[in-house]
């Protein structure tokens, strides 16, 4: 059996809500109740406790690459939890997450299918667990990892605040257990990357390959955490026809930024304003 039909066999379950909700601090309890042993949150893959698979998001040093990391956007982070669940193929698995929209992400960049089931967390939590919650990460920005503190210990470079014992005990100590961490980009201060530095760096990477005779515009528009760049530049063409140099810089700049800045790349215009032999 190939990956994808080992993918294809696992039932898909999603459990979502918005970040500081409390999803980690109930997956456990969730997943008991669906009959699941495996669990996706921030990156890693858990069962009773134990990291098995994948990195946490909370050990990222800022919360651009935090989001990258849950989402699977790092090649050889999201090689690991392929092979995983291909070699293990567990019979169910839920992925939390924090809408629709990330569970479409990730289940795409994994290969998995579509959840059979959503769970939202209202219909788990009270409104007034859900209140408490969300104050909680705001005072004290304090996540909870469904996993055993020995667990997580080589698994986050931030603060372990402490370790709370689940819904449910098992013989196994790690089983149900959930630690409280303080992940570094909840105290490091804010990170900006500002509008200059990222322009430079799209000229950097446009000057490579020695196609580029002349930048004539380079624009950049920017929402919340994303980036849609339009550019028009002169072309000398060499061996290469001026389409295939057009992608190949779009790929240079989608590619590149994405890697150097961890910021969502939405879009990369390309416009070819002169062609010189």
């Amino acid at each position: 059996m190939n990956s994808s039909d080992s993918l294809s066999q696992i039932e898909v379950y999603a459990f979502v809500g918005p970040a500081g909700t409390g999803k980690s601090h109930r997956a456990t309890h969730v997943a008991k109740q669906n009959g699941i042993d495996y669990i996706i949150d921030d990156g890693l893959v858990i069962s009773r406790g134990r990291i098995l698979a994948g990195r946490s998001a909370k050990s990222e040093i800022n919360r651009l690459r935090a989001i990258k990391r849950a989402i699977f956007e790092y090649p050889e982070h999201r090689d690991e939890v392929v092979s995983y669940l291909t070699n293990h193929a567990p019979k169910k698995l839920m992925i939390l997450a924090t809408s629709a929209g990330m569970i479409d992400k990730i289940t795409s960049r994994l290969g998995l299918n579509a959840p059979v089931k959503t769970i939202d967390i209202t219909e788990i939590s009270t409104a007034e667990e859900i209140e408490a919650a969300l104050r909680e990460r705001r005072e004290k920005k304090q996540h909870v990892v469904p996993v055993a503190k020995a667990q997580i210990q080589h698994n986050f470079a931030g603060k372990l605040v402490s370790q709370i014992r689940g819904f449910f005990r098992g013989r196994d100590k790690n089983e149900a257990s959930n630690t409280i961490v303080k992940p570094l980009f909840s105290f490091n201060g804010k990170v900006t990357i500002g509008t200059d530095a990222i322009l430079d760096t799209c000229r950097r990477l446009l000057g490579e390959g020695g196609h580029v005779k002349k930048i004539r515009e380079l624009d950049l528009e920017t929402y919340d955490d994303k980036i849609e760049l339009s550019v028009e530049v002169d072309l000398t063409l060499g061996t290469q026809s001026a389409l295939s140099i057009a992608k190949a810089l779009q790929k240079r700049l989608h590619g590149g930024l994405s890697y150097i800045t961890g910021m969502d790349i939405r879009k990369v215009n390309i416009r070819v304003n002169e062609i010189f032999l």
